[in-house]
C-alpha cells in the first residue's frame, strides 16, 4: 500500500521510498501520522487503521540512522517527534473509564494492545540495530524519548487485567523484555532506578507522565493507571525510594482513600511499602493534617478514620510478628509521636498495641535497649492520653511491667549500667501511671514483694510506687 502520507511529503521526481526521503519530508510524514493517531479523524475506525498501517510501513522501510537522526526535521527532530507518537499509541491502546469497558470493549482494547505492541517492537528493533551504528549516534536521545510512553504501555497490558488477553500480554512482555535490552538494564528496578551510581534512572520520568492521570479528578478515567502505578512503586526500594516522597504519597493516600474495597486495599499496600522503604514517619505525621483539613467532625456520630490512624494501623500490623531487631527498633522508635499525634482516639488500635508493647518488652534488642525504651514511652503515653481505658488492662500490663524489672535487674549482657538504670526508671514511671489509673490497685497488688523478694534493684523500684502517695502530682501525669 502506498504512503498517504507520503504523497505530499515524496521529493519530486524521486522515490517513493522513506529511505530516500529528505529528512524534512520524513519528518512531514510523522508528523501527518501524528496528526491522524491524535486528530478528530482517529475516532473513525478505518482512518485509525490506516494510520497505524502506515506508521508500520514508515518504521520497516526507513533505515535507523534516517529514522533516529537528531536534526534536519521542520521545527522538531526525529527524537521528539518519535517520542510524541509512542505517547499517542499509549493512550490509543489504554483501557476506557471501567463504566465504559464492558464485554467487547475488553475486546477491542486488547486488539488495540497487540497491534500497538508490535509497532512498539519494530521501532524498538531499529533503535537496538542503531546502537552498533557508527553513522547513528542519536539513539540515546531518541531512547529517552521512547522509554517512558512504551514502559507505561508495556506495564498496563502485561499485567493480568479484565482489557487484557493473552496474546496482548504476551506482545506486552515481549515489548517490556525488549526495551530492557535496548536501555541495558537487567531488570525494571534497574530501569527505574539506574543500574549504577552514575546512572540517574526513569523513575522521576514515569511518575511525571502518570502525574496527570493521577489526581482526583482524573485517576479513574484510565482504570489502568493505579496498576501501573503500584507495580512501578513496588519495583523501587530503599535508599532509591527517598528522594520520591513527594511524588509518590499523594497518589497513595488517593487510591487508599477511595469508598470501593479493592482501590483502599491497593493503596494501603502503596502506602506500606512507602513505610517500609522510606524513613519519614515523623514527616508523614507533618504532612497529615495538611491531607485531612477538610475532614471536620461534627459531633455527628463516630470520628472519621484517618491518615494516621491507617498508617498507625499498618506499622502496628507489621510490628507484632516483626523478630529482625533492627526493624523492631526503627517501628518502635517512631510509635510515640503516632500516639501523642491520636492521643485519646488512640483507644481505636488498643487492643494491638497491648500486644505489640507487652511482646516488646519481653525481648532484649541490645545493649542500648532503643526499642524496650521506646515501647515504655509509647505505654507512658498511652496511660495518659486513653487512662479510662486502662484499669481493664491492669493485670497483664503489671505483670509485663514486673517482668521486665526482674529480667534487666538479673541482666548479665554488656548492657550500660546507664541504659539498665533508664530501664528500671521508665517502667517504674510506668507502675506509677498504672497506679493511678487503677485507683491505686497496683499498691495493693506490689504490697508483699519487698518482703519476699532479695533482689534490690527489683524491691528499690516497688518502694518507689509505694512512697508516691494516692493524688500526689507527679510527672509523668
Amino acid at each position: 500500500m502506498e504512503l498517504d502520507c507520503a504523497r505530499e511529503t515524496r521529493p519530486q521526481g524521486g522515490s517513493s521510498s522513506p529511505g530516500d526521503w529528505s529528512p524534512s519530508a520524513l519528518g512531514q510524514a510523522f508528523s501527518k501520522v501524528l496528526h491522524r493517531l491524535t486528530g478528530q479523524e482517529a475516532r473513525l475506525g478505518k482512518a485509525r487503521d490506516a494510520a497505524l498501517k502506515d506508521l508500520g510501513a514508515l518504521i520497516e522501510d526507513t533505515e535507523c540512522d534516517r529514522l533516529l537522526e537528531g536534526s534536519g526535521a521542520p521545527l522538531r527532530g526525529m527524537p521528539e517527534i518519535l517520542g510524541q507518537v509512542a505517547k499517542a499509541l499509549e493512550q490509543y491502546a489504554a483501557p476506557p473509564k471501567e463504566e465504559d469497558s464492558r464485554g467487547e470493549g475488553h475486546n477491542q482494547v486488547a486488539e488495540k494492545a497487540t497491534e500497538v505492541g508490535l509497532l512498539f517492537l519494530k521501532l524498538l528493533g531499529k533503535v537496538e540495530a542503531s546502537k552498533n551504528s557508527l553513522v547513528c549516534p542519536e539513539w540515546k536521545t531518541s531512547l529517552r524519548h521512547l522509554a517512558g510512553p512504551i514502559y507505561i504501555f508495556a506495564i498496563t497490558h502485561s499485567l493480568e487485567q479484565p482489557w487484557t488477553s493473552p496474546r496482548s500480554r504476551e506482545v506486552a512482555r515481549e515489548v517490556l523484555t525488549l526495551l530492557l535490552q535496548v536501555t541495558e538494564c537487567g531488570s525494571v528496578a534497574g530501569f527505574l532506578r539506574g543500574e549504577n551510581e552514575d546512572e540517574k534512572g526513569r523513575f522521576t520520568m514515569i511518575m511525571g507522565l502518570l502525574k496527570p492521570d493521577l489526581n482526583k479528578e482524573s485517576w479513574k478515567n484510565n482504570p489502568a493507571i493505579k496498576h501501573v502505578f503500584s507495580w512501578t512503586l513496588h519495583q523501587v526500594t530503599r535508599p532509591w525510594l527517598n528522594q520520591h516522597l513527594e511524588r509518590i504519597l499523594p497518589p497513595s493516600l488517593l487510591i487508599s482513600d477511595d469508598y470501593q474495597t479493592e482501590n483502599k486495599i491497593l493503596g494501603v499496600h502503596c502506602l506500606h511499602h512507602i513505610v517500609l522503604n522510606v524513613v519519614v514517619l515523623l514527616c508523614l505525621l507533618d504532612l497529615f493534617p495538611v491531607l485531612e483539613k477538610a475532614q471536620q467532625w461534627k459531633g455527628d456520630g463516630a470520628r472519621p478514620t484517618t491518615h494516621c490512624d491507617e498508617v498507625l494501623q499498618l506499622i502496628l500490623t507489621h510490628m507484632e510478628p516483626e523478630h529482625r531487631l533492627l526493624l523492631r527498633r526503627t517501628y518502635a522508635r517512631h510509635l510515640p509521636a503516632f500516639v501523642k499525634r491520636l492521643g485519646i482516639l488512640t483507644v481505636r488500635h488498643m487492643k494491638r498495641l497491648e500486644r505489640v508493647i507487652t511482646g516488646y518488652l519481653e525481648i532484649y534488642d541490645g545493649p542500648e535497649e532503643e526499642a524496650r525504651l521506646k515501647i515504655l514511652e509509647t505505654l507512658k503515653l498511652l496511660m495518659q492520653h486513653t487512662w479510662p481505658r486502662i484499669s481493664c488492662r491492669l493485670v497483664v500490663l503489671l505483670k509485663a511491667l514486673l517482668k521486665l524489672i526482674c529480667d534487666v535487674s538479673r541482666d548479665q549482657n554488656l548492657t550500660p549500667e546507664s541504659v539498665k538504670s533508664a530501664l528500671l526508671q521508665e517502667a517504674t514511671d510506668c507502675l506509677i501511671l498504672l497506679d493511678h489509673c487503677s485507683q491505686g490497685q497496683v499498691k495493693g497488688l506490689l504490697a508483699n514483694i519487698p518482703h519476699s523478694c532479695d533482689d534490690s534493684k527489683v524491691v528499690n523500684c516497688i518502694r518507689k510506687v509505694q512512697e508516691v502517695s494516692e493524688g500526689a502530682p507527679f510527672d509523668g501525669t
